[in-house]
């Protein structure tokens, strides 16, 4: 009998412990989760190489992981929009004034900004180079029936692709000279450059890729270029997992004095010239 209640008790006891191991490897777990944050992000700020400058420093000063994905403004937003991503790196500014008006994104702060170019092959044969109005330019090309590669991926630069036609007064979709790709930025350039075609493109990916394109910039300086990317903490009371205290984390990082020197000087090394601009002062 003594010995039944033994093991019955020792039963217990074994259980019982199980059970507290069982808290604290859930507690290290949710812990571990919690150092994770999900940035989604365009793709420009990945092909440039700029976050690999970046994501390193904030990580080692903060603790926190960062996972990365890069895709167009407009699905990084869509990823926001069903709590997907706990922070986000975009530059579509009327997209984004919808996102928070919608109440999906909170603390949204500028970061910094380049510019969009057109680039184009050497032989530019819808004679645009030169030319500033990047309307005009859009006009000759399409005129000229020139081949031209679009990303077509909703993203912040398909936007200003798709705001320039539109003041243009042309409408591309179907014709034989307008190809879409539904790829980032990289990927498009390249396309473009395998085809001899012209795309819109931001500044820095463009440089950043330079070497290996054999694609000229051929029109910039446009007002309606400029290209402005601002961070936007995901809603955590619209989506309790969001990890609030990381996203804000990161996101006073991308306006801090430490990032902002890197997004000053970062291309001036290897380009001559700095591919972004800091912005957070302004």
């Amino acid at each position: 009998m003594k010995t039944s209640k033994f093991y019955k008790r020792l039963s217990t006891l074994i259980v019982f412990m199980i059970f507290i191991a069982g808290l604290f490897v859930f507690d290290a777990d949710a812990q571990t989760v919690q150092k994770n944050i999900i940035l989604a992000t365009t793709t420009s700020t990945q092909d440039s190489g700029l976050l690999d400058e970046l994501i390193p420093l904030f990580e080692k000063k903060t603790g926190y992981f960062v996972k990365t994905i890069a895709v167009g403004s407009g699905q990084a937003m869509a990823m926001g929009r069903k709590g997907e991503a706990d922070v986000l790196l975009v530059h579509s500014p009327e997209d984004e004034k919808t996102f928070m008006a919608e109440g999906y994104g909170i603390d949204r702060r500028l970061v910094m900004h380049n510019d969009f170019i057109i680039v184009g092959p050497p032989s530019d044969p819808a004679k645009i180079k030169g030319i500033k109005s990047v309307v005009e330019a859009f006009k000759k090309i399409a005129q000229s029936k020139s081949l031209f590669i679009s990303r077509s991926d909703n993203s912040g630069t398909h936007a200003k692709e798709k705001a320039i036609w539109k003041a243009a007064n042309i409408k591309p979709g179907g014709e034989k000279w307008y190809h879409e790709t539904g790829l980032g930025m990289g990927q498009t350039l390249n396309v473009a450059s395998e085809k001899r075609a012209y795309t819109l493109t931001d500044r820095g990916t463009y440089l950043a890729l330079k070497k290996r394109l054999e694609l000229e910039m051929l029109s910039y300086g446009d007002k309606m270029l400029f290209n402005i990317y601002h961070v936007i903490v995901v809603n955590p009371e619209r989506f309790p997992k969001v990890n609030a205290s990381g996203a804000r984390a990161f996101s006073d990082f991308m306006v801090s004095n430490g990032a902002q020197s890197i997004i000053k000087t970062f291309g001036i090394a290897k380009f001559g010239a700095p591919l972004f601009f800091p912005d957070a002062v302004k």
